[in-house]
């Protein structure tokens, strides 16, 4: 785990180790940037963790936690993951997440390893069997083209199976928010100021950021016709939403770069704005 320039450091073995298709688990909890930049939180980090840092056709699945709790849960769920696809996962966080104090509890049942996926991967005593060699290049004509499409169809079924997000008073909603990590928890405090106000906002929050819940944002944009995006950068995340809803609704964004936190009142005063109500 790292954050800022400590996970830009790691890139080169990401990528190495995505091509080898080694299971591993990392933690990146941002902090304000580009450069050295502070160590106020942020989300600036967005495009780096489901973009890939590092070189070639690639991805992470990445889980966004918005609470200590999630903090100490999602690991695990990312280990499996990792596992399962021998592909690399993150938890990506904020400095906020990093340094604050909740209760938490862990619910995990107890992992029986006769029923863990085979370790066709793992170096060991050969047996009789062909040896494994733990590689992230080949230069046999084509091979690495092969070995490319081959990751891609994994990565295919990983968008088909572990999407995760949540909605919140999405029902009756006239504008939705959509908003991860820090971001989604302040949101989540405009609906409940909004909605007193008679206000009806509802929120996507996605859980995991790639693979980013399409499907369920497209769903939505159908009937919901203005979406505010809100993040702790100067807009990342919003390209996903785009790409998502594929031009059914307008998209509205509110953003505060290195460092800067929104509160439950700013977003509801920008939510006021955008619905044409005095502020």
């Amino acid at each position: 785990s790292s954050s800022g320039p400590g996970i830009s450091l790691k890139q080169e073995g990401i990528s190495y180790t995505s091509s080898a298709e080694l299971p591993i688990f990392y933690a990146s909890v941002v902090r304000g940037g580009p450069g050295l930049g502070n160590i106020a939180p942020s989300q600036g980090d967005y495009f780096q963790a489901t973009r890939g840092g590092g070189h070639g056709d690639y991805r992470v699945l990445v889980m966004a936690p918005n609470s200590v709790s999630e903090m100490g849960n999602f690991p695990k769920i990312c280990y499996d993951i990792a596992d399962k696809y021998r592909l690399v996962t993150m938890v990506l966080a904020d400095g906020l997440l990093g340094q604050m104090m909740e209760p938490i509890e862990f619910n995990f049942d107890p992992v029986d390893p006769a029923k863990l996926p085979p370790k066709e991967w793992a170096l060991g005593i050969a047996d009789g069997r062909p040896r494994r060699v733990v590689r992230s290049y080949d230069l046999r004509p084509g091979y690495m083209e092969k070995h490319v499409w081959k990751l891609m169809e994994r990565y295919k079924k990983v968008e088909e199976n572990e999407v995760r997000y949540e909605t919140t008073m999405t029902d009756d909603a006239e504008i939705l928010i959509v908003a991860y990590g820090t971001c989604s928890r302040i949101s989540k405090a405009a609906l409940s100021l909004a909605r007193k106000e008679d206000i009806k906002i509802g929120l996507l929050r996605p859980i995991t950021l790639w693979p980013f819940p399409m499907k369920p944002l497209n769903d939505l944009a159908s009937r919901i016709k203005k979406i505010l995006v809100v993040e702790m950068s100067a807009g990342q995340m919003i390209e996903d939403v785009k790409l998502a809803i594929e031009g059914k609704a307008e998209v509205f964004f509110h953003g505060r770069p290195a460092g800067g936190i929104p509160t439950g009142e700013e977003v509801l005063g920008v939510v006021k704005e955008i619905m044409g109500t005095k502020v």
